[in-house]
C-alpha cells in the first residue's frame, strides 16, 4: 500500500502550523520560518507540476478521462 493510499489526518500539518501562534517568536526566528516555509512551498509547487505532466502524458497515450455515464432512468419525470 503506497502512502497516497492512506487515509488523510484530519487538521493536516498546514493547518496546525497555520493555527500556531507568532508573538513568541523572534525577527530571526521569523525570517527562518518564513525562509523553510518558502522552500516547501516550491517543493510542494514541483511535485504538482511533476503530477500534471504526468496526468497529461497519461491521457496523451491513453486518451482523456471520460466522465461517468448518467444513471439509469427511474421512470419518474421529474415533475
Amino acid at each position: 500500500m503506497d502512502v497516497e493510499d492512506l487515509p488523510r489526518r484530519k487538521g493536516d500539518l498546514a493547518s496546525q502550523l497555520a493555527a500556531e501562534p507568532l508573538d513568541a517568536l523572534s525577527v530571526d526566528e521569523l525570517t527562518a520560518r518564513i525562509a523553510l516555509l518558502e522552500d516547501e512551498i516550491v517543493r510542494t509547487t514541483r511535485h504538482r507540476d511533476r503530477a500534471g505532466h504526468t496526468r497529461a502524458a497519461a491521457e496523451a497515450l491513453f486518451g482523456a478521462a471520460r466522465p461517468p455515464a448518467p444513471p439509469p432512468n427511474s421512470g419518474e419525470t421529474g415533475r
